[in-house]
């Protein structure tokens, strides 16, 4: 199922207020800005930055 176009238009960085893309097959959503890779559990997003992973 994952995460709906709706849902991934009103999520945001919760470190810096950026928007997030889906990245690594649908299973993680990424900052721009900060790096921070956000994980998708289950369908759903866990925006917790101190769940998040940081890459370039």
């Amino acid at each position: 199922m994952g995460v709906s176009a709706e849902l991934l238009s009103i999520l945001a960085c919760p470190e810096c207020k950026t928007p997030v893309v889906l990245v690594h097959d649908d299973k993680g959503l990424k900052c721009e800005t900060c790096h921070r890779v956000y994980p998708i559990k289950d369908d759903i997003p866990v925006m917790l930055v101190d769940e998040a992973t940081i890459e370039k």
